[in-house]
This record gives structure tokens, C-alpha cells and sequence, in this order.
């Protein structure tokens, strides 16, 4: 239960990083979502956003960083 308890502390301590990491990026007009590769597709009452590109980009900004972390670990 104490692993489960600390798990569950990182991650709620990440998701509050992830969500002030998304309002600077509001306040600092970071084209997240309008990314080459973001696909939209809008009809009269359907809208469909697919964020490819922003994914990507993310994927590989996470990827570097906890490359980073784990080497510095060991």
C-alpha cells in the first residue's frame, strides 16, 4: 500500500506540472495545436481535431527528459 500511496503523489505532482507547463504555454502564444501535421476537419455541427504534430513534438520533448533523468540516475 505504501507504493501504491507514492505513485499515486508523483503522479498527481505531474499532472499539476503538465497543467502550469499548458497555461504558460496559453500566456506565451505557443502554437500548440496549430502545429504542421494537426489535422481539422469541420463540418456545420462536427468538428474533428486530430494534434499529430503537437503529439509528436511532445512525444519526443518527454523522451529527451526522462532520457535525461535516467542517465543522471545511474
Amino acid at each position: 500500500m505504501h507504493q501504491i500511496g507514492k505513485m499515486l503523489i508523483a503522479a498527481g505532482l505531474i499532472i499539476t506540472f503538465a497543467g502550469f507547463v499548458l497555461l504558460l504555454a496559453g500566456r506565451l502564444n505557443l502554437p500548440f495545436g496549430n502545429l504542421p501535421g494537426d489535422i481539422t476537419y469541420q463540418k456545420k455541427n462536427l468538428t474533428v481535431f486530430a494534434p499529430f504534430g503537437t503529439m509528436l513534438l511532445v512525444s519526443v520533448i518527454i523522451t529527451i527528459i526522462l532520457n535525461i533523468f535516467s542517465r543522471w540516475k545511474h
